[in-house]
């Protein structure tokens, strides 16, 4: 079968970032439905489109094909006493940017009476560099087609 709109794709994935930091090791199969659906980074269907089982290969994903550019407007400060406790540098919060929209922000820094907060994915602006492998291509069942994402052995249960 090959990759296309509403298929359950089933790969393992190194990713690494451009200086070579690994950040997924690859050992565990993923499986994402395809064709729109939000379920991997854009730059990955791209490349998948059209393959099928075996199909191995090394992707090199700019920004815009994976988390991102940054966006500086989703930087900001807000005072410490809005700051819920326990959470520290590094953590993250959930809240509402600017347009009132569910965010989750990481913590930046806290200094003095301020706490900085960064609403972009961590590895956004980042150029990513990915190794996959197809393991298996298969029909999406309605169920998974209406719910948006793959279930079973490496996908979503409920």
């Amino acid at each position: 079968m090959i990759i296309g709109p509403n298929t359950v794709v089933t790969l393992t994935f190194k990713a690494s970032n451009a200086q070579g930091k690994v950040l997924e090791d690859g050992q565990t199969p993923r499986a994402y439905l395809h064709g729109g659906h939000g379920n991997t980074l854009p730059g990955i269907e791209k490349a998948l489109e059209g393959q099928a089982v075996g199909f191995a290969g090394t992707l090199v994903l700019p920004p815009e094909d994976a988390f991102g550019v940054r966006d500086e407007s989703l930087v900001t400060s807000i005072p410490k006493s809005q700051f819920p406790p326990g959470v520290k540098v590094g953590g993250t919060i959930q809240g509402r940017d600017d347009q009132g929209a569910a965010h989750t922000f990481t913590v930046m820094k806290i200094k003095g009476d301020t706490v900085q907060l960064d609403g972009n994915h961590p590895l956004a602006g980042e150029t990513l560099h990915f190794t996959v492998k197809v393991l298996e291509v298969r029909a999406a069942s309605d169920e998974e087609v209406a719910h948006g994402h793959a279930h079973g052995a490496h996908g979503h249960h409920h």
